[in-house]
């Protein structure tokens, strides 16, 4: 297991590298850039974007530019905004406990209702039947779609929820903070769950299928032990990497969700930073998106590993 840890963190290296090579170039060539703003008012002089470009650091070749980026994101210096010169590390890091508590709670809620689905269709054809259209509806339905339509019925004709934010102006009670972060999570929470439940039950039913289930039957286990002492563990593996790395992708940014619910967290400001071409704040979110999706395979792999013996002996 240690070695296996430690090879998948020394495999990563050389590919956090060449991601950071292809963002980089990509910003590069997006249209327009952070003076683009800056071009269009007849008020501001050129010597004063000249100034300005020279003080960014992008008059330099953009292979300099690179090198003295990625040489001081490894020392911990993601250096300061365009759009606001304050420190990209603060920016970011700022950010987090909101999309964290959004994709947590999310995350929770999905797995309490992807698991029972998912093993309760593996056995029951009518139940199947039943969520096979909610699954289907769920996975369908476009993000942005469901999250506005959430907000019509439920913030703006019913009046139940609010509409947007992490908490209403001049309150902090647990209360509001639970009614403002309701919609957003169910939105998450019912495509992650249709998904999750329709990958659970097809590996609950590969399984149920084994010559071992009925050896577990003949000695004389009852169908429910069957179901989940035997079939369950089995069908986790692939099941949890199914989860984890979706919980990476969510955990780099809801952006969607976080932009149709004002969701003051990293996904919002992804958008804010995108408009304005804010280059050190979009190369520090994608690189920690990147790492997001390394360190949660990371540990999918040794999750499966720890449930199935089978995996242990191989790379």
């Amino acid at each position: 297991m240690r070695g296996m840890i430690v090879r998948r963190v020394l495999q990563s290296v050389p590919l956090l590298v060449l991601i950071s090579v292809l963002v980089f170039a990509l910003l590069q060539a997006v249209p327009g850039g952070p003076l683009a703003a800056y071009l269009e008012n007849p008020n501001v002089r050129p010597q004063d974007i000249e100034r300005l470009r020279v003080a960014m650091g992008l008059d330099r070749p953009l292979a300099a530019q690179y090198v003295s980026w990625l040489s001081a994101f490894v020392r911990g210096d993601w250096g300061y905004s365009f759009a606001d010169g304050r420190p990209v590390l603060v920016r970011v890091f700022e950010r987090v406990p909101a999309t964290l508590e959004l994709v947590g709670a999310s995350t929770l809620l999905a797995l309490c209702l992807a698991l029972p689905v998912g093993v309760l269709a593996s056995v029951h054809r009518l139940f199947d039947r039943i969520t096979s259209f909610g699954a289907v509806a769920g996975i369908s339905l476009p993000v942005f779609w469901f999250g506005l339509l959430l907000q019509l019925v439920f913030a703006i004709t019913l009046g139940w929820l609010p509409s947007s934010g992490r908490a209403s102006f001049g309150a902090s009670s647990f209360a509001d903070r639970l009614a403002h972060l309701v919609l957003p999570v169910v939105v998450l929470a019912a495509v992650q769950a249709a998904a999750w439940s329709r990958y659970l039950r097809r590996a609950m039913r590969e399984t149920i299928g084994r010559p071992f289930m009925n050896a577990a039957r003949v000695r004389g286990v009852s169908e429910r032990g069957v179901l989940l002492r035997h079939a369950l563990p089995n069908a986790l593996g692939p099941f949890i990497t199914v989860v984890l790395l979706d919980a990476a992708m969510m955990a780099s940014g809801a952006v969607v969700t976080e932009s149709v619910f004002a969701w003051p967290g990293v996904g919002s400001l992804f958008t804010e930073s995108l408009v304005k071409r804010d280059y050190p704040v979009l190369m520090a979110f994608l690189m920690c998106g990147a790492i997001a999706v390394m360190v949660l395979n990371l540990l999918a792999d040794i999750a499966v590993r720890s449930i199935d013996p089978r995996t242990r002996g191989t790379a």
